[in-house]
């Protein structure tokens, strides 16, 4: 069984080569033009970092024939490129409880560039639909849903160590509220958001409101997620939610909420929160909250410029 491992940082440019059946000159030559990234030895060898190897595959779609070079899971030439029939696929793996199947089809589906918001809307939660259709029809029962959780938990888990880490400065948090230990969705926030560029990190699920509200004020997040498969009383909830917008807004973060336990109910109990009903939206919702943040970071920036040059004329003066 080949596992992806993260205790591989670095590899040569001969390695790269076997791993994607290249020459190691085409490798030295995409380092020379940086389209990979290059550290140096003390010795002034060559190494490539994976994340950037990682992040340079996924761009260029090249072929992984031996993955295990890399630490990444064993990948098939004739991969699931078709989002149905990969729903098909994953079904059966999860329903057989096959690790090595399902890892195989989410890394395959990653690095044929499609985004991780699709691969979870269009794949995993259609998947998840049948898998809990089945088990209503009893032709499941509960521990094949629950075990299939736990697969694709821990599947998600390693492709975000193989995942190339988030540059930018944004800083994302989240997590279920207290009595909610459904984690995929909020694992899935997760990596939805690092895959656009956010530095985000689940806080895990089941987390009491005045938790949160510490982190916040730790952290000092961009976007707070709240991930909501089930909630205990409405007035409680909605108590806790209008006391972690005012530590957001103190903080000049932006609140997006989510999940089947927010109907519409629930949602006028909570007034001004931004909804997000699935994984697209969540990717539309932070790419314009980025903008919006670069808008921001011009406009200070431009002021600072038109400050210092005001000084520098009063100093001339």
């Amino acid at each position: 069984m080949v596992t992806s491992s993260p205790s591989i940082k670095e590899v040569t440019p001969k390695q790269l080569a076997r791993a994607i059946g290249v020459s190691e000159s085409s490798v030295k030559r995409w380092c020379d033009r940086g389209m990979l990234p290059t550290v140096r030895t003390a010795g002034g060898h060559r190494r490539l970092p994976i994340d950037g190897i990682l992040r340079f595959l996924r761009k260029t779609g090249h072929d992984v024939v031996k993955p295990e070079i890399l630490g990444l899971p064993a990948l098939s030439q004739a991969g699931p490129r078709s989002l149905k029939r990969a729903v098909d696929l994953l079904e059966k793996a999860l329903v057989a409880a096959d690790r090595v199947a399902t890892r195989r089809i989410i890394f395959e589906l990653y690095f044929a560039k499609h985004p991780l918001s699709t691969i979870f809307d269009e794949v995993v939660a259609p998947t998840f639909e049948r898998i809990g259709d089945r088990w209503e029809c009893n032709q499941l029962d509960v521990f094949q849903e629950r075990h299939g959780c736990e697969i694709i938990t821990g599947v998600l888990h390693e492709l975000r160590q193989s995942m190339p880490k988030p540059t930018s400065r944004l800083r994302a948090i989240g997590a279920t509220p207290e009595g909610d230990h459904y984690g995929l969705p909020t694992k899935m926030v997760e990596l939805v958001l690092r895959d656009i560029g956010w530095n985000a990190n689940s806080l895990g699920n089941s987390v009491p409101f005045d938790s949160m509200i510490k982190a916040v004020r730790r952290i000092r997040p961009q976007i707070f997620w709240l991930s909501c498969s089930h909630i205990g009383a409405v007035e409680n909830f909605a108590e806790g939610v209008e006391e972690l917008q005012r530590a957001i807004a103190k903080v000049s973060g932006r609140l997006v909420a989510g999940g089947r336990a927010l109907n519409e109910a629930v949602r006028a109990e909570l007034g001004e929160t931004s909804y997000c009903d699935n994984m697209r939206q969540l990717a539309e919702f932070a790419k314009q909250a980025m903008q919006s943040d670069d808008q921001d970071s011009r406009v200070a920036a431009s002021a600072d410029e038109q400050s210092h040059n005001s000084n520098s004329v009063e100093s001339e003066l």
